[in-house]
């Protein structure tokens, strides 16, 4: 079973600036980032989405699979060190039977990242 990492390419890069000095998004540059981390990653694929509608928490990922919970993270700086950690979490998630990952076993750079938690459609934990 695959696990997904939306990741929303429109973010800002700042609270005060939608783009960087580059000229991207936060949002694009930390997909950048997502992506070159989870190419090596079986079983997890990244896929970017045009605002995940969190704007106030920017840069906003989702990480998903069928018939698991989801969960929403957030209020990352867009760089490399977010990015391992949102693919670090997605991996505990891809190898959980329910997407549910103890707290104990979260990554340091997702601590206080949550923003929502949503059901599997059809039930689940």
């Amino acid at each position: 079973m695959t696990t997904t990492i939306f990741v929303c390419d429109t973010c800002r890069w700042s609270v005060e600036e939608k783009c960087a000095p580059c000229g991207r998004t936060g949002g694009e540059i930390l997909a950048r980032h997502v992506e070159l981390l989870a190419a090596a990653e079986p079983g997890i694929e990244v896929r970017r989405q045009s605002c995940l509608m969190g704007c106030e928490r920017h840069c906003n990922t989702a990480v998903t699979a069928p018939g698991k919970l989801t969960y929403v993270l957030g209020a990352f700086a867009p760089g490399e060190d977010a990015a391992a950690a949102v693919v670090d979490y997605a991996r505990l998630h891809r190898d959980s039977e329910t997407g549910q990952v103890p707290f104990r076993q979260w990554p340091a750079g997702v601590k206080g990242h949550f923003m929502a938690r949503i059901p599997a459609p059809g039930g689940g934990t």
